[in-house]
C-alpha cells in the first residue's frame, strides 16, 4: 500500500471524522471507501461523447439518468415538456431557466437515445401508477 500526504480544509475534515465515527470506521478507511467509491464510479461513465452537454447522475433510486451537465434538470423533463406538453424549445428555455443551446441539446440527445428515455418514462409511470 502506497502512501499519499493529503490536506483537507478543517471542515470538511471534520464532516469526514463525523461520518467516520457514525460508520464505526478510521478517517483514512473512511477517505480510503470515499475515494475507491469515486474511482468506481468513474468507471461506469455513461457519457456520450457526442454529446458533451449531457451526463449521468445517480436518482434516489440508484439508477443513472441523463441531466443538462451543470444543471441537474434531467434529459427526460426537457422530452416530457416538448413532446407530452408540446412546449416549444423556447418556452421550455425560459420555463426551466435554461439556454436554447441546452435544451437543444437534450432534444438531440432524446433522438439518439429514445429507447432509453422512453423505457425511462415507462418506469416512471409505472411507479407513479403503483403509487396512486
Amino acid at each position: 500500500m502506497s502512501r499519499y500526504p493529503l490536506s483537507l480544509p478543517a471542515q470538511l475534515k471534520q464532516e469526514a471524522e463525523t461520518c467516520a465515527e457514525t460508520q464505526g470506521i478510521s478517517l483514512n478507511q473512511f477517505i480510503m471507501w470515499a475515494v475507491a467509491e469515486k474511482v468506481g464510479e468513474l468507471r461506469q461513465n455513461l457519457d456520450d461523447p457526442a454529446f458533451l452537454q449531457i451526463t449521468y447522475r445517480r436518482g434516489a433510486g440508484g439508477m443513472p439518468a441523463p441531466v443538462l451537465r451543470g444543471t441537474g434538470m434531467r434529459v427526460q423533463t426537457v422530452v416530457v415538456a416538448h413532446e407530452q406538453w408540446q412546449m416549444t424549445p423556447a418556452q421550455i428555455a425560459v420555463e426551466y431557466g435554461l439556454t436554447a443551446a441546452q435544451v437543444e441539446a437534450a432534444l438531440a440527445f432524446y433522438a439518439a437515445h429514445r429507447a432509453e428515455i422512453e423505457a425511462a418514462l415507462k418506469a416512471e409511470e409505472m411507479l407513479e401508477g403503483a403509487h396512486a
